[in-house]
């Protein structure tokens, strides 16, 4: 009888705590988006006819998400977009940008943002750093579209663990940009390196990396 007891205990541990998983979102760009997967309308990379990703369980979120006994709350990644609102050819971006996408998260316990990789390769203009009283015209700039991004996010989901994720291979001025602007508000930046990449994105082997050094760095 009383083993029993204790059976149906251990399982009704079990079941509680299998509730509790934390839900982790992504707002990113290319290098997290998966057909199917990201929203309706939204640009995506994978699966790439250049590229060995195939499958979603090969990608850096969801080796992630499985390492850690974790469940995916949203995916919000828009390939080629900026964190900024200048996107390539100087083109308003605005409309993609990853400061528009703020409230499209859902209810997470983690969210990470794995941005800056267009603004990189688009050239956008890196502006001044900016705390407080963003315009459009201001976060067309990165510097203080990454700090309106950050602030956004803090004040949207007060209590959850935000992460960014910087990619490796991208002008120092964007790398120290970003470790400055995570630094005033106190966001972990992941700063990536070694990825192998096919077709300019993670490879099977990329992806790995991306979460182990992610298993590293939080853990």
């Amino acid at each position: 009888m009383k083993r029993s007891v204790l059976v149906i205990l251990l399982a009704l541990v079990a079941v509680a705590a299998s509730g509790q998983a934390k839900k982790v979102s992504i707002l990113g760009d290319s290098y997290s988006t998966f057909k199917g997967i990201i929203p309706d309308g939204y640009a995506t990379f994978y699966p790439d006819a250049n590229n060995d990703v195939k499958e979603v369980e090969q990608t850096w979120w969801s080796l992630y998400i499985e390492a850690k006994g974790y469940q995916l709350e949203k995916n919000d990644s828009w390939g080629g977009t900026t964190i900024c609102g200048t996107g390539y050819f100087g083109m308003d971006s605005s409309r993609s940008a990853f400061t528009t996408r703020v409230d499209l998260l859902g209810d997470p316990d983690i969210i990470f943002v794995f941005g800056g990789t267009n603004d990189a390769w688009a050239n956008s203009p890196m502006g001044e750093y900016q705390y407080s009283d963003w315009t459009k015209d201001d976060c067309k700039n990165f510097r203080p579209a990454y700090a309106c991004l950050l602030d956004a996010l803090q004040k949207r989901y007060p209590d959850a663990q935000i992460y960014s994720i910087l990619n490796s291979e991208l002008r120092e001025e964007v790398n120290e940009s970003s470790r400055e602007v995570c630094k005033h508000y106190g966001v972990q930046l992941i700063e990536l390196h070694d990825i192998d990449k096919q077709n300019g994105h993670p490879s099977i082997a990329g992806m790995k990396s991306i979460c182990e050094q992610l298993l590293e760095a939080i853990d």
